[in-house]
């Protein structure tokens, strides 16, 4: 788990205009104005004519109208934004990181937690696996992965 202070501007920026996290599953999230809005990203397959093989939105499905909720001249007081890499990647994450001790059912999430709190934006990593272990390569390749991820992408951090 590590914890990335960053600049609210700079990352509102990439999680509301951009695509930059477009191809992460939405987990849950909360965002509070003049009301609270709690959003939940588990699909409802039973609403859908063709049922997705997938369990939860996709970022680009919800980015919209979170910034809808969110625009306008005052800040939110606080929000929280769990996204999830999305599990048809797992694969893909755990072979470009060389590793080989975990298969891609194993894993439940790979997160990235935003949290603000009226002030200051932070963006927390965590994992979670389907049974427990010690092991924390994964663990450390995925801080290493979101580290380098917010760097590429331009979010800066706060100093």
């Amino acid at each position: 788990m590590n914890m990335f202070t960053l600049s609210a501007k700079s990352c509102m920026s990439h999680l509301l205009l951009k695509e930059t996290f477009d191809q992460f599953s939405f987990i849950e999230g909360e965002i509070t104005t003049f009301n609270k809005f709690t959003l939940n990203g588990f699909l409802y397959k039973d609403f859908f004519d063709e049922k997705p093989e997938r369990s939860y939105s996709y970022w680009r499905e919800l980015r919209d109208f979170c910034f809808n909720i969110i625009k306008g001249k005052r800040t939110p007081l606080n929000f929280k934004i769990i996204l999830s890499l999305a599990p048809e990647h797992f694969g893909d994450f755990l072979k470009e990181h060389q590793i080989q001790t975990f298969s891609p059912n194993d894993i439940t999430g790979l997160y990235l937690n935003f949290h603000y709190d009226g002030t200051i934006l932070q963006c927390i990593t965590g994992i979670s696996m389907r049974t427990f272990t010690m092991d924390k390569s994964l663990e450390k390749e995925w801080d290493a992965y979101v580290e380098s991820f917010l760097r590429k992408a331009g979010i800066e951090r706060e100093k």
